[in-house]
């Protein structure tokens, strides 16, 4: 049996348990530490002989706590300035905070993240000031951030393009040699559900599967790929693809923040020691529209959307601070508080910022320019000066 045990320091231990069938899991089960009504379970191996473990002190409780309420918040404001024709578009992350507050946690420094357009948390995560996508979505600017310092790319709204982006990084480090040992890089690559049916997905995971690639491909399984059920995606549990590739997969509760975690430290673990991929699939729900342009009411029922709502994944760990009485009324009151002030910030910031001029978008290009990009900057000028000052 391989054991894997993730300390973080002093505090109680817990270990992930496979859950079954029952009470409306997926088959095949998946590795679940805190279950919806806030509960732990001992110590339980998966079919594989590994044994998953994670320690943290009560603060560190607390804080994913903190972390799992302050992305929701945010990501609430950025829905609202859509609404109010502020942003031009908003794709919501909720419902999927445990995935990425868990994945983001687990990686550390020296580790490279490449998202799609939802990561608002990992982006959280990482230390990226909140308000960079915002003027990504306002249109004002492509990003912003600096994916070398922040080890984290920036958003990608072609689906599933990034996990070749990813893999061809991933080749890069093993090949410089930043690979086998545990102070090793590893390369995590997300993506949705619906994007396992593009080629770009496939064939990352040939190329990473081939050249033992130090990647994980973190899939949220959100159910749904725009309005197509998962169903019209799969007749199989997507976590199963990976043994035809080559490498091995784990379905895990992707509404528990715990085990995401520790799911996702053993994998990147085993990636930066030259183990190779691992895929993930964190099995969790879209609550919202899958972007401010979408209308889900229109492709699923009430019903189904209330019944995820018991496996929220901020209340169970709400409900586990106060069985394990480890935060009071106060503490969640001034988490609350400290979310809406940081939210107000951001409103406060997005609404400052400034038009662009219509030649910026010739700036950034390349980095040296080109004769041809002069041209164009010098004819787009013209045509825009043609124009009388007051249209």
């Amino acid at each position: 049996m391989r054991a894997i045990r993730l300390d973080r320091g002093a505090g109680t231990r817990f270990s992930v348990r496979v859950v079954d069938q029952h009470g409306g899991d997926p088959a095949g089960g998946y590795v679940q530490l805190l279950t919806p009504d806030g509960e732990h379970v001992e110590s339980v191996t998966t079919a594989d002989g590994t044994t998953y473990a994670v320690d943290f002190t009560d603060e560190e409780y607390r804080e994913l706590y903190r972390d799992l309420v302050t992305v929701r918040r945010l990501d609430a404001e950025g829905l609202a300035l859509q609404r109010q024709g502020e942003l031009g578009l908003w794709a919501s992350l909720l419902g999927q905070e445990a995935a990425q507050v868990g994945s983001g946690r687990a990686l550390r420094p020296q580790d490279m993240a490449f998202p799609t357009y939802r990561e608002h948390g990992v982006l959280y995560c990482r230390g990226i000031d909140p308000i960079m996508p915002f003027g990504l979505f306002r249109g004002v600017d492509q990003g912003g951030w600096d994916p070398n310092e922040h080890r984290f790319h920036l958003y990608t709204l072609v689906i599933g393009s990034q996990t070749l982006h990813a893999t061809g990084y991933a080749m890069g480090v093993a090949m410089d040699g930043r690979t086998g040992s545990a102070d090793g890089e590893a390369v995590i690559a997300y993506f949705g559900d619906g994007a396992t049916s593009q080629g770009e997905v496939n064939e990352s995971f040939v190329w990473s599967g081939v050249f033992h690639a130090p990647i994980v491909f973190f899939c949220q399984n959100n159910q749904y790929a725009i309005s197509q059920p998962l169903e019209r995606q799969a007749r199989a549990p997507l976590y199963q693809r990976a043994g035809g590739y080559g490498f091995p997969g784990i379905r895990v509760d992707g509404n528990d923040v715990l085990a995401t975690y520790a799911v996702t430290r053993a994998a990147l673990d085993a990636a930066r020691t030259g183990q190779g991929p691992t895929l993930i699939e964190a099995y969790t729900y879209r609550m919202g529209a899958h972007t401010s342009s979408d209308d889900p009411t229109r492709y699923r029922i009430a019903g189904e959307v209330e019944s995820w709502k018991a496996k929220d994944p901020i209340s169970r760990v709400k409900t586990f601070l106060l069985k394990q009485q480890l935060a009071d009324d106060a503490f969640f009151g001034e988490v609350d508080e400290g979310a809406r002030r940081l939210a107000l910030d951001l409103r406060e910031q997005v609404l400052a910022m400034p038009d662009p001029q219509p030649g910026e978008m010739f700036d950034h290009v390349y980095p040296q320019g080109s004769p041809l990009l002069d041209a164009e900057r010098a004819e787009f000028a013209a045509y825009h000066a043609s124009f009388h000052p007051g249209a």
